[in-house]
């Protein structure tokens, strides 16, 4: 026996007066080691297995943790995204790795064939991507990871090189999908949404005939439980939208549906804020877009807010109609500072009342109404609780002057994350662990809620208030 094993081996049959187990790691470094394990080299994966590419607002929310463990990983997981935009300024909702196989996510690169079918609009020749977009966080993210360390992104040239690509972004964005007419955004495919089959989408999808069954495989049913997920049914007419866009060249506008989503026009809304902070850190003209924001944060409220519902409500642009659901995305606007104080304090009243049950009968806030006929703990967008949407509700409460209320739900965040092995996404009643675990965007925004305490006075998103420091 070496020197070594002798003096670390125990006699046999001798008791050990005083030998604790080791500390459980914290849930910091938990939450850095999952996004230590779905780091390829140059962004995040959501998840190994079910989801093995980029996605366009998962790398967003990664960065705005990643910013606390490695600023420069950060901007590298923002630029690898970037990199991959189409000439006329749309970022896709997927970058496909080339090494992973066609078989392991559906729908794979073939596809899309962004490079042959996306050529009119501008897809990029060297790397395959989907065709359709996510929500706009990116000049949000953007700025607060430049926050994380101003002196590296200066040096770099971080925020000089993603200007350009970010304000392309939101041209694409304001011009091309203004399918409505009325200055808000509308998304052409569920998936735009990043909320795939919320019941807000059931009345617009009516109309759209599924691809036959036998047209695909879904490989999600490999990692995940198939009551966890979309239906069969919902998952043709997913497919049916997506080959018809592709078919169509990506030119937006002929499609069967268009919806305008109070989230992601938020989102888009609070990136301008933040692009107008970016354009004055690099001496642009700022003004046109803090007054772009404001006049959108006006158009959001005519034409999507909802007093009887006492929310924000999507409407089917096709219909000409406002759908009559409750969804998560509909309380999202709370993230505003420009919103009217009363619609502010009714949004308030909605998340805590029966529909949501925040700081009642639910740990987290749902996303979708409780109350609604469609409500499925488990199933996906409908009914289980997302960590980015209670992020995002968490920074609007805390925004708004509802310090007791954000305080309890950030508390409700980082205990349900670390229980259910960093889900990704629970069931709001039990916090039961839905989906896949070690999800990378649950893992990167429990970082940010670590690191941005309320004693400090952060928010998260001051930067859309013109409250921070650099």
């Amino acid at each position: 026996m070496d020197r070594i094993a002798q003096l670390t081996t125990r006699p046999a049959g001798r008791q050990i007066a005083y030998d604790p187990a080791a500390a459980p790691p914290s849930l910091h470094v938990r939450a850095a080691q999952v996004l230590e394990d779905n780091w390829t080299g140059r962004s995040t994966v959501p998840s190994r297995g079910l989801y093995p590419h980029q996605w366009s607002w998962d790398s967003a929310f990664i960065a705005i943790g990643l910013r606390h463990l490695s600023p420069l990983r950060a901007q590298t997981e923002l630029e690898t995204l970037l990199a991959a935009q189409w000439a006329d300024g749309r970022i896709p909702h997927i970058v496909f790795n080339p090494s992973v196989p066609l078989d392991a996510y559906f729908p794979s690169p073939d596809f899309w064939r962004s490079s042959t079918a996306g050529r009119t609009a501008g897809a990029p020749r060297t790397v395959q991507t989907s065709g359709i977009v996510q929500p706009p966080v990116h000049a949000l993210a953007a700025w607060l990871v430049h926050l994380a360390d101003p002196g590296l992104s200066r040096a770099r040239g971080f925020l000089t090189r993603a200007y350009p690509r970010l304000a392309a972004w939101h041209d694409y964005l304001l011009h091309r999908r203004d399918l409505g007419g009325d200055g808000l955004v509308s998304v052409v495919h569920p998936w735009e949404q990043g909320m795939d089959n919320s019941p807000c989408w059931d009345r617009p999808l009516s109309r759209v005939t599924p691809a036959s069954a036998r047209s695909f495989r879904r490989a999600d049913l490999d990692h995940g439980a198939p009551e966890d997920r979309p239906t069969d049914l919902d998952y043709g007419r997913y497919v049916r939208l997506a080959t018809d866009y592709r078919d169509g060249g990506y030119a937006d506008g002929a499609g069967a549906f268009a919806v305008e989503d109070p989230a992601f026009n938020a989102l888009l809304i609070a990136s301008e804020y933040a692009l107008a902070r970016i354009a004055r850190e690099l001496g642009a003209a700022e003004a046109s877009r803090a007054s772009r924001a404001e006049r959108l944060t006006a158009t959001l409220v005519e034409r999507l807010f909802d007093p009887p519902a006492g929310m924000f409500l999507c409407r089917d642009v096709r219909a000409g109609e406002l759908i009559p659901e409750r969804g998560v995305s509909g309380l999202v606007p709370l993230l505003l500072p420009a919103l009217p104080r009363d619609l502010a304090a009714t949004l308030v009243r909605t998340a805590c009342g029966p529909h949501f049950g925040l700081g009642g009968t639910t740990r987290l806030v749902p996303s979708y109404d409780l109350l609604g006929t469609a409500f499925d703990p488990h199933r996906y967008w409908r009914g289980p609780a997302w960590f980015n949407t209670n992020w995002l509700l968490e920074r609007g409460l805390r925004l708004h002057g509802e310090r007791g209320r954000a305080d309890a739900l950030r508390k409700g965040m980082l205990h349900t994350a670390g229980a259910s092995g960093f889900a990704e996404y629970v069931d709001p009643y039990t916090a039961q662990a839905c989906g896949v675990t070690g999800f990378g965007w649950t893992a990167a925004l429990t970082l940010d809620l670590l690191h941005d305490r309320p004693a400090r006075g952060g928010n998260g998103l001051t930067a859309i208030k013109g409250e921070d420091r650099a």
